[in-house]
């Protein structure tokens, strides 16, 4: 039990996604009582499910590190690490719509010695490029990423500084940093994508592993957490709408007045721009700044196997010189069976396609695929379709760190969490849950204030 909080102590979550859900947990397995307020159906904020033809399909492919030790401590709360499949060893292949094909598979050394012997192997970029590649990276190593100045710069300008042209741009970096932070290198932030080079690539040499998850995310960010919160004694009420925080604290759900002890904002900064009162955060309005990038997602249902790299059938695949950026196959985790297969192509910073027609789509994508594939030719597409998340993550671009806001407000009960606040993150998974970690640390310190009569807890 949080001491001075008594059993009495009531918290509102206003979101349910993953910075909701962490919240909720780590304030409940302290004893304080938690109630979230998802205006959806579901929980799982920007990761879901929705059926389709008899298959079980995600809005868009979420993979997480190794590195990401918060997302990982959240999977362990939900009793859910075996739902998930981390890689042995990094290991990408890398595909070239004209046969080409490389590799970047870690060595089994400490960081950031793991990844020289992928660099120097790896077909797709030049014996020159990968000597520049690997200056670069031990500089990129070299930066302080809480040095504001990083964000007012882009990655592809420090990456044309410190030598590395279009090939190694567009065949390494491009990969990583737009999947990471979902911009392009030339409108990515420096500081953020540092970050992701220094941690994921450069840092402990299992950093990178890449994890996906096994089962739809509809189960593992939405059905096992709900069991979760409400096995644990929290509430969940779903279609429920807050339009209004007041002083009290209360909040408006539905038209009518709720009470709490504390209030945490888990929800897109647009969203939350509206909702937290001026007292709490007089400069909200600049949470605007930060935008928003899109994904898309290209999902095509095969007659027969088509995703098959050097001979072996591979879970997911990076292409390069092509449309498709990332494609992994679903088949097993949406529960298609007879033989055929399902891939989604995952689209990151697709600023150019998040308005294209479906049928324009399917005229750029399954041709690409095709030459990826050579298999693709002769088999037939049952299905075709595209998910889009038009506000996927906010623009990691110059001048957004100084944008986005801490956790603590104005207000000693009114708390934010999110991947938008300040977490010392990107945009990611890995960010969302962090924040909520915070928001629970900062809401137990304020009831334990209150209960000692240390604030003023109105």
């Amino acid at each position: 039990m949080t001491p001075g909080a008594g059993d009495a102590a009531e918290v509102a979550v206003v979101g349910g996604g993953l910075a909701g859900i962490t919240t909720a947990l780590a304030l409940q397995e302290t004893g304080v009582r938690a109630t979230i307020y998802e205006a959806r159906p579901r929980l799982g904020g920007a990761t879901c499910s929705f059926s389709r033809d008899g298959l079980t399909v995600d809005n868009g492919q979420h993979i997480f590190l190794k590195c990401c030790t918060a997302y990982q401590g959240l999977l362990a709360r939900l009793g859910a690490l075996d739902r998930v499949r981390v890689q042995d060893r990094f290991d990408v292949r890398v595909l070239t719509p004209d046969g080409a094909a490389g590799r970047l598979r870690r060595a089994k050394a400490p960081g950031p010695l793991h990844l020289l012997p992928a660099l120097a192997g790896y077909r797709l970029l030049s014996p020159s490029d990968r000597l520049r590649a690997v200056g670069a990276s031990l500089a990129l190593d070299r930066l302080d990423t809480g040095d504001p100045s990083l964000d007012r710069s882009t990655m592809g300008a420090w990456l044309a500084g410190h030598g590395q042209r279009p090939r190694a741009r567009e065949a390494l970096w491009e990969l990583f940093v737009t999947a990471a932070l979902n911009m392009r290198l030339d409108d990515a932030a420096l500081g953020p994508a540092a970050f992701v080079c220094q941690t994921a690539l450069l840092g402990r040499s299992d950093a990178a592993d890449i994890g996906v998850p096994t089962v739809p995310l509809g189960d593992l960010h939405g059905a096992i957490p709900a069991a979760r919160i409400e096995r644990g004694g929290g509430r969940i009420r779903l279609n429920a709408k807050v339009s209004a925080i007041e002083a009290g604290p209360k909040l408006v759900v539905d038209g009518s007045p709720v009470s709490a002890d504390a209030v945490v904002v888990a929800v897109p900064h647009r969203v939350a721009a509206a909702l937290v009162p001026e007292a709490a955060s007089p400069d909200r309005e600049k949470w605007e700044g930060l935008g928003s990038s899109p994904i898309v997602n290209v999902h095509v249902v095969y007659d027969r196997p088509v995703l098959r790299v050097d001979g072996g059938d591979e879970p997911f695949a990076a292409a390069v010189g092509s449309p498709v950026q990332w494609v992994f196959d679903r088949t097993a985790v949406s529960g298609l069976t007879g033989g055929g297969q399902y891939l989604a192509v995952s689209v990151s910073a697709a600023g150019r396609w998040i308005d294209t027609p479906t049928a324009e789509l399917r005229e750029v994508y399954l041709p690409a695929l095709e030459r990826l594939f050579p298999a693709a030719r002769r088999a037939r597409v049952t299905d075709f379709f595209v998910t889009r998340e038009r506000h996927a993550t906010f623009r990691q671009s110059p001048g957004s760190g100084a944008l986005r806001p801490a956790s603590a407000t104005r207000l000693p009960w009114l708390f934010l969490a999110g991947a938008w606040t300040d977490t010392g993150w990107p945009d990611t998974m890995e960010g969302a849950v962090r924040s909520g970690l915070t928001a629970a640390r900062l809401v137990r310190r304020h009831l334990q204030r209150v209960g000692t009569g240390e604030v003023d807890g109105r």
